[in-house]
């Protein structure tokens, strides 16, 4: 398994839209092992194809507290939408900033396995938050795109200023280390 670099807003990459997984061969295994390794290691609870730079309609998630009960869709789709919550959201690919995001409460979700079989399932509360999170990945939209044009501006600006003061260090310390 390999750790996969995740791509961090606003980067154009992200808004590319996710085509159809068509093979389910070893490819798409390694995949999803590297993305389950990365998800956990970053650490967070949902993790689309789109975000490690491979636009492929693939999210793996896992909700739990132990971190041993990893979900995995492949071409996933929305059956049905209930209710509405707000919760506070994070993205990996937007680090270290949370925001107020509605979506429904309660969804039922068609996709595939690893293997390919088709399966459907009911989720709730944190899941069926995570997973409408994650499936916005695949079309190319991101949490902040839920957001004001507004604060999405200062998130760009924030993130892009945290960029640049990493880059300096780095660059200070190759020179230290000279």
């Amino acid at each position: 398994m390999t750790l996969r670099t995740i791509l961090e807003f606003p980067d154009p990459r992200l808004r590319t839209r996710a085509q159809p997984v068509t093979r389910f061969d070893a490819g798409v295994e390694r995949l999803i092992d590297d993305m389950l390794e990365t998800l956990y290691d970053a650490p967070g609870i949902g993790l689309a194809a789109t975000q490690v730079d491979v636009h492929q309609r693939l999210i793996v998630i896992d909700v739990s507290q132990a971190h041993n009960e990893p979900l995995v869709l492949i071409n996933p789709q929305i059956l049905v939408l209930e209710g509405e919550t707000s919760t506070e959201e994070g993205c990996l690919s937007v680090p270290g900033i949370f925001d107020t995001v509605k979506r429904a409460a309660r969804i039922r979700v068609r996709a595939q396995a690893r293997d390919g079989t088709v399966f459907e399932r009911e989720c709730a509360d944190l899941l069926a938050v995570c997973v409408q999170h994650e499936m916005d990945h695949l079309e190319g939209k991101l949490f902040v795109d839920h957001l004001s044009n507004l604060k999405r501006e200062r998130i760009r600006k924030k993130l892009d200023k945290e960029r640049k003061t990493r880059s300096r260090r780095r660059a200070t310390a190759a020179r230290s280390a000279l």
